[in-house]
């Protein structure tokens, strides 16, 4: 039985975050931010000086993580150890950091178990890379959102910029790009769509058209399904 689950998968800058916050203040639903999660990791891994391979490491360090996520109307607030890393785990460091501690199994296997035991009860929507695919593949609605690298690279340009950091388009184009050829050739749940997700290409289209294209699909789905 489909659960009450809105999935948006895709790759790093497409617009998830914006987007699916967004969706999920609009609708009254939880936002559930799985790939903060991954980023939660690489930056304790950091901390702690473990290397991002080190299975076994990672695995301890885990064991020894209290990770907390909090959705407040349209922003999530990560909570590592009861000390905040909203900001923290924001940065194009870490964000490979995510990337490679995603494709160790001992990682997805147990993230993958939290990010399914916070959506059991449903009306959640869910962003990430494999939300539709491996998370919650019982999702009644899928999206998979994407946009071209270099808009991709220009939005986060843009939106360094704008919190004052010193930030070269050219250097984040070539860091997405990374990014893309490392999530989608992973052999743990590679970045793909899921076969029924709905594909948005957003590079045309601003915030608001993807917001209300995605709340009348799932409102369309309700309708069909009811």
């Amino acid at each position: 039985m489909k659960k009450e689950i809105i999935t948006i998968d895709g790759p790093s800058g497409s617009g998830k975050s914006t987007i699916s916050r967004a969706v999920a203040a609009k609708l009254g639903y939880t936002y559930l931010d799985t790939g903060a999660m991954y980023r939660a990791v690489g930056y304790e891994a950091f901390q702690k000086g473990i290397d991002l391979g080190d299975e076994k490491g990672l695995e301890t360090l885990m064991d020894d993580m209290e990770l907390e996520l909090y959705s407040e109307e349209e922003d999530v607030r990560i909570f590592l150890n009861q000390q905040e890393i909203s900001q923290a785990i924001r940065t194009a460091e870490i964000g490979m950091a995510a990337s490679r501690v995603s494709a160790l199994p001992v990682v997805r296997k147990k993230l993958t178990a939290l990010q399914q035991k916070m959506g059991r009860e449903g009306r959640t929507v869910a962003e990430g890379r494999d939300t539709g695919t491996v998370v919650f593949p019982e999702a009644a609605h899928k999206f998979y959102l994407d946009a071209s690298p270099e808009e991709r690279a220009r939005r986060r340009t843009l939106q360094l910029k704008e919190q004052g950091d010193d930030a070269d388009e050219l250097d984040i184009l070539k860091q997405i790009k990374e990014r893309d050829e490392a999530d989608s050739s992973r052999s743990q749940a590679p970045l793909r769509p899921a076969a029924e997700a709905v594909l948005i290409d957003s590079s045309r289209l601003t915030i608001e058209e993807v917001i209300a294209s995605i709340i009348e699909e799932v409102n369309e789905n309700r309708i069909l399904s009811g």
